[in-house]
């Protein structure tokens, strides 16, 4: 595996409030910095690998959904989600990336919905849709878990955990225009196969899963909006430096040590530095890639980066 770079994107439709931690590889050593904000993101992956001083893998993970599923997927009459996002905006798919504001205007060319709250149903989304329930729009990898309860469905618009919107973006920014040079995993391949030299990688990533494979427990409640919340969960992050002596996290114990900041940034740096440790347990091994070999997943849904299958 040749990997000189890997970022992880703490992501939202709030440009303010997208930040970033990157590490970058120097010999044997991983360099990590603070967290920073994602900035333009029109030239992101060049300002990435520029920091490189080898032509390695650069491997970019999102917090945001990146495939479909699979019973909406069957539905378009599209060879796999790779086809999908070459569709999506263009022709019978113009306004796919357009909220719908009723529930007459949702089709299965315009899933997302609804615009804004007020006389929304999610039964009028699965009629339009055409599946039975909530259940048939999550991906296996988003359903419950013996850590979490089921995400949030791709397509429902509404509420604090609903992450359609900032899937919109995602994809828009940063997939799509990029769509023919960047590596999708885990559809396009194991992350081995894929981290070739001069490649690019992205990779679906929940720093919520992570916090319990960091060894931040969920008891004490504990909020990751807090900064005394941040600086407690941070013990647990200054415990993983100190057992990988190989990774070089000076930039970052100012900040964990103080909880991330104050602002209500914070919480967005925190997932940034929390998704790159994630990260870079998979890269070396520690931890599984975790997609499953299913077709489903490989074709329409994706998987998030290290979660088990």
């Amino acid at each position: 595996m040749s990997v000189a770079i890997i970022a992880h994107c703490d992501w939202s439709i709030d440009r303010k409030k997208r930040w970033m931690c990157v590490a970058v590889r120097r010999g044997t050593k991983w360099i990590l910095s603070a967290p920073e904000p994602v900035g333009e993101t029109k030239d992101l992956i060049a300002r990435l690998r520029s920091r490189a001083d080898t032509d390695g893998a650069l491997l970019m993970g999102f917090d945001f959904p990146i495939g479909l599923p699979a019973a909406y997927g069957k539905s378009l009459g599209l060879a796999d989600f790779r086809s999908a996002l070459g569709a999506f905006g263009v022709g019978r798919f113009a306004r796919w990336f357009d909220v719908a504001e009723h529930r007459h205007d949702i089709a299965i060319d315009r899933p997302f919905y609804p615009m804004r709250p007020g006389g929304t149903q999610r039964r009028y989304l699965f009629d339009a849709l055409g599946v039975e329930s909530g259940r048939d729009l999550l991906r296996r990898c988003e359903r419950a878990t013996a850590d979490r309860g089921d995400a949030c469905m791709l397509f429902w618009t509404l509420g604090g955990n609903q992450v359609g919107k900032a899937s919109i973006t995602g994809w828009r920014e940063i997939i799509v225009p990029n769509l023919q040079d960047l590596a999708l995993w885990p559809f396009d391949g194991r992350l081995r196969e894929l981290t070739q030299p001069g490649a690019t990688v992205v990779a679906e990533t929940y720093p919520g899963d992570v916090y319990g494979q960091l060894g931040i427990p969920r008891r004490p409640v504990w909020s990751k909006r807090l900064q005394a919340g941040r600086r407690r969960a941070g013990d647990h992050l200054l415990r993983w430096l100190v057992s990988h002596p190989h990774i070089d996290g000076a930039a970052l114990e100012a900040m964990i040590t103080d909880g991330f900041g104050i602002d209500k940034a914070g919480e967005d740096r925190f997932d940034a530095v929390v998704g790159l440790l994630g990260m870079l347990d998979v890269v070396e091994g520690r931890r599984a890639e975790g997609s499953p070999d299913d077709d489903d997943v490989t074709i329409w849904e994706g998987w998030i980066f290290g979660q088990g299958a």
